[in-house]
């Protein structure tokens, strides 16, 4: 444009004034900002909405084992708090790696979850899983933690964590222990204490947690590593006898048991953890008000009391401390799965 001549009508063709291009700008700002809040309106609509159906909630073992009690334990209230049916679906196999497999491929919706447990963080360490442990699911909340504990069958000549490792040196490889399944993360325990304690016990794999104790309880096997949920009703009971608990200090609820440390597996800590995750990509609003009403559950002082009864300790996190456990578990598992040699059959 030559600056000397006169401005006319034809060199003022396409030429907007500031004003004009800044009422256009905006007028562009605005339509994005409307198509931006029009996209998200049903994700927050939906959010809102939920849940107007029943709930799934995959237990990737059999019935009858820690998570199944747990498991129930929270289901019953938020099926309570929101009006809609917790659904439990019992997908046991391969150390949780099936009904874990289905979560990840279900919609992420907020309706088909995943109870997950300690073997979660477990299972990609020693097999090939057909997801990512930590990408393919978004963490939700947790619920409670507790040490596993050794259970003896009354009949076993050892009646101390001592007596017992003098007796397994005594005996090398004839003395078995009871699991969840191979690669389970009760088989992880046996394999830590064996290191720990230098003895050398059989193991025997049972399909879930109350297949494993009523293998016990009928002597066919001496010993089993169990959660404390799991495990109390039979110590209470005296069915089975406690040889120690693997928490880094003692139980408050068997404060005269030793830890495993202390009887003589130096260095063990195994601590059993519960929680929820759902499909990757559910969306944060979902995830949010999940973790605000399995907290509020946690928070009650009744519901509390109970869980600590039955030897879990709760813990009310929000979705980003819980996933940062998640992490730091898998790297632990890893050590402790290329040290004892723990692969999956």
């Amino acid at each position: 444009m030559d600056l000397k001549k006169p401005l006319d009508a034809s060199t003022m063709r396409g030429h907007k004034p500031r004003a004009h291009r800044t009422a256009g700008v905006l007028a562009c700002a605005a339509l994005l900002t409307g198509n931006a809040m029009a996209q998200s309106a049903p994700a927050a609509s939906a959010a809102q909405a939920y849940p107007n159906r029943p709930i799934r909630m995959v237990i990737a073992f059999p019935p009858g084992g820690s998570n199944d009690l747990i498991a129930r334990f929270i289901g019953v209230r938020l099926t309570a708090k929101f009006g809609q049916q917790i659904v439990y679906d019992y997908r046991g196999g391969a150390a949780g790696v099936i009904g874990t497999e289905i979560v990840a491929r279900a919609a992420p919706d907020g309706y088909t979850v995943l109870f997950a447990s300690t073997s979660h963080t477990m299972n990609e360490v020693i097999r090939k899983v057909p997801y990512d442990t930590l990408g393919s699911f978004a963490p939700v909340a947790m619920f409670g933690r507790g040490p596993n504990m050794l259970l003896a069958h009354p009949g076993l000549p050892a009646k101390t964590l001592p007596e017992l490792i003098a007796l397994a040196k005594s005996m090398p490889g004839k003395i078995n222990y009871a699991s969840t399944g191979v690669a389970g993360m009760h088989h992880f325990g046996g394999e830590l204490f064996k290191r720990t304690a230098g003895v050398d016990l059989g193991h025997v794999a049972y399909k879930g947690g109350g297949a494993s104790s009523f293998a016990v309880l009928a002597g066919e096997v001496p010993l089993m590593f169990s959660t404390m949920p799991l495990g109390m009703p039979f110590v209470r009971t005296e069915k089975l006898r406690v040889l120690g608990v693997g928490g880094a200090t003692r139980s408050p609820l068997l404060p005269n048991v030793p830890t495993l440390a202390e009887g003589g597996a130096r260095g063990y800590e195994f601590t059993v953890w519960w929680g929820l995750v759902a499909p990757a990509q559910t969306p944060p609003a979902i995830i949010t008000r999940l973790n605000a009403e399995i907290n509020t559950i946690l928070r009650d002082a009744d519901a509390a009391k109970q869980l600590a009864t039955e030897g879990a300790e709760v813990t009310v996190w929000t979705p980003a401390q819980f996933g940062a456990m998640l992490a730091e578990n898998m790297n632990k598992w890893k050590t402790v799965a290329r040290e004892a040699n723990i692969r999956a059959e």
